[in-house]
């Protein structure tokens, strides 16, 4: 069995809203984990991930300039922020639950990451 990993390992992420439609963009911490995104974040894997919600489509586009994808959930939230009786009625929290999304680990994921180090 391999071992899995958190989207948030590799990337992190902004959310919100256009009337009915959330907005999520994922953004790699290093080119390395933004050639993985592309590879395997796909609008189908996407689609998936928040079928509860019922997106009537997902759109993928890509921001190589900051190495990140964006992707249009549309139809999610119910209405929009002044008709939705969903909890977050602007997609506030969407980029925070699709980082919650568990992947194999991949074979590369030292060069995905930030190091510490770096950061300190």
């Amino acid at each position: 069995m391999s071992e899995r990993i958190r989207l948030s390992d590799i990337a992190h992420g902004r959310s919100g809203d256009k009337g009915n439609h959330a907005n999520i963009a994922v953004i790699s911490y290093t080119h390395a984990g933004y050639e993985w995104l592309r590879t395997f974040l796909t609008e189908e894997s996407v689609a998936k991930y928040f079928a509860p919600m019922q997106p009537s489509r997902v759109e993928r586009f890509e921001a190589p300039n900051v190495w990140g994808l964006n992707f249009v959930l549309h139809d999610v939230l119910a209405g929009g922020a002044s008709r939705s009786l969903r909890i977050d009625t602007q997609g506030k929290t969407l980029a925070l639950t699709l980082l919650q999304m568990e992947i194999d680990r991949p074979a590369n994921l030292e060069e995905m990451i930030v190091m510490k180090e770096v950061l300190s």
